[in-house]
């Protein structure tokens, strides 16, 4: 089961469950899944936006037939790069946890189309949405189209004739994340509840449930895990994701004793451990909701920690590349 490439498409797992990968896995760059059984089809999350959902869509109905029509749609979460290319999905039942639905309600898409071009305006957090999203993704077009059935704790489905399991594992990643467990294929969509090769940002926590989901997936038989964002792996690449979790609580917790800010904070745990993981600039959103795990009161807004992340990540690849000069790196 080892050894999945990690290349842009649709990668057949095997006995109807696919992959649909977007490298690098970065800011955006999600993956989806597709369960084929008896001529039925269920996709497991829609992308970023319309045109890169309208690829992923004719690229599945090339391989799997079935997918001209797809029945059900499930929102693992409702970050807007599992969501946006809902309305390509239509006639399908969308399904997500109630607490995915209450917040995807309250995505303003005209308000983020604004904010990427009028980001300037928005200083060091808008540079930051600038550098990670323009020109990669478009939103124009996109109508937020909403889940049409939801549950709370956990929902059996039937694809043809395959069981599945949607198990809500939130509030950790967003406050309604939910898995898709394939029992019979050994298989799990995690959403985002699993980053592989890269840093996940904790915006609900709290962190310690998301530990617990770690556990709940290890304590399946299940061989293959695709995340998120990132590469597909097996169940061994969760217990180094669990132990990042772990290791910035320990680490989190000694700073947030001794009265260092969030920033302060996060600038001093070392990351070393996870080198060559993407975007370590989230650390400053997991110390943020670390700190209001352990009882602050206040903490960074959306805009202030993403103007810290961008600050964080200049600063660390100025280090790392000392006479690179001081252009903004769009990559």
């Amino acid at each position: 089961m080892a050894g999945w490439t990690y290349s842009k498409g649709l990668h057949d797992l095997g006995n109807g469950c696919f992959a649909y990968l977007q490298p690098d896995g970065s800011w955006g760059w999600s993956n989806a899944g597709l369960i084929s059984d008896s001529g039925q089809t269920l996709l497991v999350d829609t992308l970023y936006d319309l045109k890169l959902t309208r690829a992923m869509l004719d690229t599945m109905r090339a391989s799997v037939p079935a997918a001209a029509t797809i029945g059900t749609l499930v929102n693992t979460h409702s970050n807007a790069d599992h969501t946006f290319g809902n309305q390509l999905v239509a006639g399908a039942q969308i399904i997500a946890s109630q607490k995915c639905y209450d917040e995807m309600k309250d995505i303003d898409v005209e308000a983020r189309r604004q904010e990427l071009k009028n980001w300037q305006a928005l200083g060091d957090a808008g540079l930051f949405q600038h550098e990670n999203l323009a020109g990669n993704f478009d939103f124009e077009g996109i109508v937020l189209t909403m889940p049409t059935q939801t549950f709370e704790r956990e929902l059996d489905l039937k694809v043809g004739d395959k069981a599945l399991k949607l198990v809500e594992v939130g509030p950790a990643h967003t406050r309604g994340d939910i898995l898709v467990h394939v029992p019979q294929d050994k298989t799990v969509f995690t959403g985002d509840i699993v980053f592989s090769n890269g840093h996940p940002p904790a915006w609900a926590g709290p962190i310690s449930n998301w530990i617990k989901a770690c556990d709940l997936i290890m304590s399946w038989d299940v061989e293959t895990i695709v995340p998120g964002h990132g590469p597909i792996v097996q169940k061994s690449a969760l217990r180094d994701f669990k132990a990042y979790f772990e290791y910035l609580t320990r680490e989190a917790r000694k700073r947030y004793d001794a009265g260092l800010s969030v920033s302060d904070a996060a600038y001093d745990i070392d990351l070393s451990p996870f080198d060559g993981w993407l975007d370590p600039e989230r650390i400053i959103v997991n110390v943020n909701t670390l700190y209001k795990d352990f009882g602050a009161t206040s903490g960074l807004s959306p805009v202030e920690l993403r103007g810290w992340m961008g600050r964080y990540r200049r600063e660390r690849r100025e280090q790392a590349h000392p006479h690179a000069g001081h252009d903004h790196d769009h990559s």
